[in-house]
């Protein structure tokens, strides 16, 4: 079946994604958060030194996070390397809502806690990193209408992240049968925009869908964006996934 989100306008229009708070509504475009002014700057660091005066739960409070992201492990499990890119898709909406949890009374799917960090290509955790983050839902269909499964964040003052949401189901799109994955936008403040995919392991039940098979057949899949994967326990999975970004375009 052939989803209609896939055709949508916004396919050809090329959506826009989100400025940061205080920036042009109507014009805004990746490069506002890139070219960031020096006042800009001056801001977020007070910003930052405020909220780490004032301890990880302001912090996060600040920053429509989630007080519980994952602590920063004494020797980082980074490798360098740059994260793999990958194609945006017609289905990216600009203005997403600021927060950590995706979860409203409509999403009824297999839940998902996926936690991480964000480093630089010299394993350096980045803080205040903008993520963005969009998906289908349990059903194979994409919200274009309203911002359900779609949202953004920033990472804390270790570079990192959490959020809670739902495996996401396979579909079929201009790709053909698209195996199940997470859309993401990763840029810290004056760097590229990373944008990206990420998939499940074979072995992850939902659905009653055979995700090896779907994996296997979706040529836009690359495995070094895999999720690292655990459970599920009481119907729910604990993934991880770590971003390795550049800082300088």
């Amino acid at each position: 079946m052939r989803y209609a989100d896939e055709t949508s306008p916004e396919a050809a229009t090329g959506p826009q994604p989100p400025s940061r708070a205080g920036g042009d509504e109507q014009g805004s475009s990746r490069r506002s958060f890139i070219k960031s002014t020096s006042a800009g700057v001056t801001a977020v660091a007070i910003g930052a030194s405020v909220a780490a005066a004032a301890g990880p739960a302001a912090e996060a409070a600040e920053k429509g996070r989630p007080a519980t992201a994952r602590p920063l492990a004494v020797t980082p499990a980074c490798s360098g390397q740059e994260t793999p890119a990958s194609i945006e898709g017609p289905l990216f909406k600009p203005n997403s809502p600021t927060r950590g949890d995706l979860i409203t009374p409509a999403i009824r799917g297999v839940r998902l806690d996926l936690s991480g960090v964000v480093y630089d290509t010299a394993c350096k955790p980045l803080p205040d990193t903008l993520i963005e983050f969009w998906q289908c839902d349990q059903n194979g269909d994409y919200d274009t209408s309203g911002f359900s499964l779609r949202g953004h964040q920033y990472t804390d003052s270790r570079g990192a992240y959490l959020l809670k949401t739902i495996i996401p189901r396979d579909y079929w799109g201009r790709w053909g049968q698209r195996a199940p994955h997470i859309h993401t936008q990763v840029q810290v403040s004056g760097g590229p925009l990373l944008v990206t995919q990420l998939y499940f392991p074979d072995d992850t039940q939902a659905y009653g869908r055979d995700f090896a098979a779907l994996n296997a057949a979706d040529r836009l899949r690359n495995r070094a964006c895999t999720i690292a994967l655990t459970g599920p326990e009481g119907g729910r999975y604990t993934g991880t996934f770590d971003f390795v970004i550049k800082t300088t375009v």
